[in-house]
Parts: C-alpha cells; structure tokens; sequence
C-alpha cells in the first residue's frame, strides 16, 4: 500500500506519512508510560522541576569536560534548542574551578543564507553567536578552552566532520523539533527516488555534515520559538551535524521540556525507538540503532493527547 501523502508538506516526508497503527499506539501512551518504554541501550528518564532537568543536562558537559586530558582530548557536542543550560554550564564551571582548556566543544547546527553561506555571528538567529554569549564567553580566561577547540559547522565542513575522528565526543545532546529531527536532519524531499517511499534507514544514515534544505515545518516552529512569528527572517538552509558523526558519539542525550515538540510527537519517537522503528520520516526514530540514547523529559511538560477546545 502507498504512503501516505503528508498533510503538511505534501512535497516532502514526515511523521504524518506514517502507517496509521504506529500513530493509534502512539496517542494511547501516557506520560507514565514512556518510562516503561526504557530497553537496554535506550533509557528515558523524568524529571520533577524545570531546574532539576537544566541542571542535569548542564552537569553532562561538566561530565565530558572532567574526562579531557592534553593527552586523551573529549568534549561535547551541544544544540541551541534547549538553550537554559548553557549559563549553568559556566556557572558551574567557574564555581568549581574547573579548568576546561583541553577540552572541546562542538555546535551541532548553524543557519545558512540563501547564497549557502553560514550566517554571520552577528545575525540575529545565529547558534554559535548564542553559544558564545549564553556559555562560553561567561568562562573565566584562565579556565576555558582556546577558540580552536570550539567547533562549528561553518567554513569547511569536511574538517568539522573530521574533528569526530580526532576528538572523542563523549555525548551528543539535542533537542527533538516538530518535524522529529535531531540538529537539521529533517525528513527528505518527497521526489526522485524517493517519491514514492523514503530512502532506508541505512542509506539515511550515510550524511554527514552538510548543507540542507529545510522542511516547512521546521522554518514555521523556529519562527515560532525563536523569532517572534517573523517567517520571512528564519533561513530555508542549514548546516548540520550528520548521523555519521552522530554514530561517532559515545552517547546521544535529548532533552525535551515541551516548548519545542508536541505532546504527541514527544511520544511517538519514545515509541519508535523503544520498539526499533526507524523512518526517516521521523529522523528521531533512526537512534533506535544507536547504542546508547537517552531521553529525558520534564514531566510537566508531556501534556496529554487529547482534544480540547481553545
């Protein structure tokens, strides 16, 4: 039986393209449910407070940080989206004194113009301009790492992918956005060889860091979350970590308070790696083949799949 054509970008891929049944079990699941969906290599984890959950998700780049060495260098790879925990990272730093100069940081997205040019660090809606001014420019001189070991997919994206091989990554965090992607890797074009059916899970899985167009879904939320509604200001391309060099990290860690994702699209990528459903229509569910993947969530923030009248 065809796929279905997607209700809200009927040129491209995603989660509404799904087989009814997966969508049917998915809104029967209760916020209690998702922890019961934990299997080995997959734990979800829930927390009470909106500062337990920025604190732990701050304290896991303290975790790769104190495992760097001049020798042995490790570091974190980060998103923008959530952002809460970037001041409590060099709260935490400077507080316990925590000398981070051999260690590594890398950015997982940036904003590209229509030129295929990465947005300056003075645009508005740049990431690395917000990881600067939200973490690292907080650090003390004397205890934070040098610019060379912040890495960020602009300029040559061949040596930012190739930083994964030089630098273990000890923990890839994320957040999950409505179209079910990690950094930009957003659901493929519905066209060429792949009109009819996405390409496999595998094939997906071969990109790497690169330049890409994004889904319509993806330019309305970041409008939404980060630019006040303004459309015409969100670029249409971004350059994006890949799932090689996600395969590269030792953990995946997402992180979901509720503002970036529905109640639904939360539970349905639960569910799609608890029972090792990848789609690239649902980029997310591709970590089902990840070794170790943690999701955690702010309990207050899963809301209900219900109908209700606004």
């Amino acid at each position: 039986m065809a796929r279905p054509i997607s209700k809200v970008a009927p040129g491209w891929w995603d989660y509404t393209t799904l087989d009814q049944e997966i969508l049917d079990d998915t809104a029967k699941l209760g916020a209690e449910d998702l922890v019961g969906l934990s299997r080995p290599g997959f734990t979800v984890k829930m927390y009470d407070t909106l500062e337990d959950f920025y604190l732990a998700e701050a304290l896991e780049y303290i975790t790769a940080w104190r495992q760097s060495t001049e020798d042995n260098p490790a570091g974190i790879c980060g998103p923008i989206g959530p952002t809460e925990q970037l001041p409590l990272v060099a709260r935490l730093v400077n507080e316990l004194d925590l000398d981070v100069r051999s260690a590594h940081f890398w950015g997982m997205d940036e904003w590209v113009d229509e030129e295929g040019t990465p947005v300056p660090i003075t645009h508005p809606l740049s990431f690395a301009k917000a990881d600067l001014e939200l973490c690292f420019n907080r650090i003390r001189p004397e205890l934070r790492m040098p610019e060379d070991h912040l890495h960020f997919p602009t300029g040559d994206l061949a040596a930012y992918s190739a930083s994964y091989d030089a630098i273990r990554c000890v923990t890839m965090q994320g957040g999950q956005g409505e179209v079910k992607h990690w950094a930009f890797n957003d659901p493929p074009k519905r066209e060429g060889a792949y009109a009819d059916d996405p390409p496999p899970a595998a094939e997906y899985r071969k990109l790497t860091t690169r330049v890409t167009d994004l889904h319509p879904m993806t330019i309305i939320q970041n409008a939404r979350t980060s630019g006040g509604g303004q459309v015409a200001l969100v670029p249409t391309k971004a350059a994006t970590v890949g799932p090689v060099e996600t395969w590269k990290a030792g953990r995946v860690s997402i992180w979901q308070a509720g503002p970036h994702d529905n109640p639904f699209g939360m539970r349905l990528t639960t569910l799609m790696i608890s029972k090792k459903i990848p789609d690239p229509s649902v980029p997310m569910s591709l970590l089902a083949d990840h070794p170790e993947v943690q999701f955690n969530f702010y309990r207050h923030g899963l809301g209900t799949v219900a109908t209700e009248m606004h």
